[in-house]
């Protein structure tokens, strides 16, 4: 057993709470909050380039409307962002 697993064990049976029920909040919490920081990230790319998406954004760089770069590079860190999440909700929604 890791020492991970025994202090969830320890702290759940300090809070009279079930093992599985302990760790499945706390994989929901830790996604939940992952994908609260994402969101932002994402928002601070859109805010930047006054778009609503990633097509936009994509749209705005090949009408030469905003700078090549960085705006490039922002876009595919802004897709991999996007990626992430999906992958995040999913996992979340796939917790029972």
């Amino acid at each position: 057993m890791s020492i991970t697993e025994e202090l969830i064990k320890k702290i759940a049976n300090d809070l009279g709470i079930d093992f599985e029920d302990i760790t499945k909040e706390s994989l929901k919490a830790f996604l939940q909050e992952k994908r609260r920081r994402i969101k932002i990230d994402i928002l601070e790319i859109l805010d930047r380039y006054k778009v609503t998406s990633s097509r936009e954004l994509e749209e705005k760089i090949f009408k030469e409307e905003v700078p090549e770069h960085p705006a490039w590079e922002d876009l595919i860190l802004l897709e991999n962002l996007e990626e992430t999440l999906k992958i995040i909700e999913e996992n979340i929604r796939n917790i029972p």
